[in-house]
């Protein structure tokens, strides 16, 4: 590798640990701030929480690494087209190559990265986190059943409960259960329990009612007695957790268990994690390349309209919004695990495409003066709100 090439992959490699410390910190963070409860009502150590902290890590860092790499690219690039580097390396006869050759070679280690982390260690540190939870919940009144709050059991099933009483029992019970398409059930009882059965944890109650609202928008109240809401399939009397598509490897992905209930119930979700696990791990070499569509070309900045890392963020995030979107309807529509492969597939080669004909990749034009107004009338704002509260006007406007 030349020294020229050497000098760009120090550069960029300095900018994207950096960015992904700084972000990778940001996100960890709210996702470590969702398991404070582990410890606040559930009795468990300091040393759980940090174990299960730790264990969130490996989920948001494929997360975080393309964004990482596609700013890293686009900064160097900018700063190197600022200071007139790519200028003389383009006057000196330097093919485009030794700016694009150590930028790529970076985005496809952090592509392999990725792949490696997002099918190896990610579905490893999920299942540790969910027998640490699973043991942690295995008294499932002080781990979910909190008072006076709704919990989240599960997704579209929601729990909350009035009171503890002295007793053991539970008033004031609320349980909204929308999990089934186009099916609304919602329970109130005064007063119940949270027992263990044969087959699982329970929640009876007793002295209330059942409302269910259909799709067509029509709604029924059934009154009961006595009510047995099953709660087993959330957790198990012996801590043994319930594996679900995304703590599964991806061995067992190309070939599920038949008799896995889950499986079983929504065999379409599995189908979709498994091209999720195929396609995301090409992200980073994607917005490799869109930053150097937008920032690779030697250029004065009084052409662009917006920073070339700005662009290439704005252009990064609608790709990775796509993904997302794709990935969501996979789960129910098999037409969209083709789009999973072609967002980040079509991406690469409309990059490739700017770079071979040295064409800059820049946002239309009317959404750019609609941001940069924006923009404006935010920072005349801000500038109008700092005059007014500024020592010297007295706090007066």
């Amino acid at each position: 590798m030349k020294v020229i090439e050497l000098y760009i992959l120090r550069r960029t490699l300095a900018i994207f640990v950096a960015a992904l410390a700084w972000v990778l910190v940001i996100v960890w963070t709210t996702q470590v701030l969702n398991r404070l409860d582990l410890v606040t009502t559930s009795g468990q150590s300091a040393a759980t929480f940090f174990t299960v902290a730790a264990l969130a890590l490996p989920a948001v860092i494929p997360i975080v690494i393309p964004f990482a790499i596609g700013l890293a690219v686009a900064q160097t690039l900018a700063t190197m087209n600022s200071d007139s580097e790519l200028v003389v390396i383009s006057a000196a006869g330097g093919p485009r190559t030794i700016t694009i050759r150590p930028m790529l070679l970076i985005a496809i280690i952090a592509s392999l990265a990725s792949f490696a982390i997002h099918n190896t260690l990610e579905p490893y540190s999920r299942q540790s986190m969910r027998h640490i939870l699973a043991n942690a919940n295995a008294d499932l009144i002080t781990s979910v059943l909190q008072e006076g709050s709704f919990q989240r059991v599960d997704d579209g099933l929601f729990v909350q409960v009035s009171e503890h009483l002295s007793d053991g029992r539970l008033g004031g019970i609320f349980v909204v259960d929308s999990r089934e398409e186009d099916m609304q059930l919602i329970y109130h009882a005064r007063e119940g329990a949270a027992v263990q059965s044969d087959s699982g944890s329970i929640l009876a109650m007793r002295d209330g009612e059942v409302q269910r609202k259909s799709g067509d928008g029509s709604v029924s109240v059934i009154r009961f007695d006595s009510y047995a809401f099953d709660l087993s399939e959330f957790t198990s009397d012996d801590g043994e957790p319930n594996l679900q598509r995304k703590d599964r490897y991806l061995t067992y992905l190309m070939n599920p268990d038949p008799d896995d209930k889950l499986y079983a119930h929504a065999p379409q979700k599995y189908r979709a994690e498994l091209h999720k696990r195929l396609s995301e791990w090409l992200y980073p070499v994607v917005f490799a390349l869109i930053g150097i569509a937008v920032a690779g070309d030697a250029r004065s900045f009084r052409e662009a309209r917006l920073h070339p890392t700005v662009t290439t963020m704005a252009i990064s995030l609608l790709v990775r919004w796509g993904g997302f979107y794709a990935g969501n309807e996979a789960e129910t529509n098999p037409f969209f695990s083709f789009m999973l492969y072609a967002i980040p597939i079509g991406m690469i080669l409309i990059s490739g495409f700017f770079i071979v004909t040295n064409r800059v990749m820049e946002l239309p034009t009317s959404w750019t003066e609609r941001l940069l107004e924006r923009l404006q009338s935010v920072g005349e704002r801000l500038s109008r709100l700092r005059a007014r509260f500024s020592p010297s006007s007295g706090g007066r406007a």
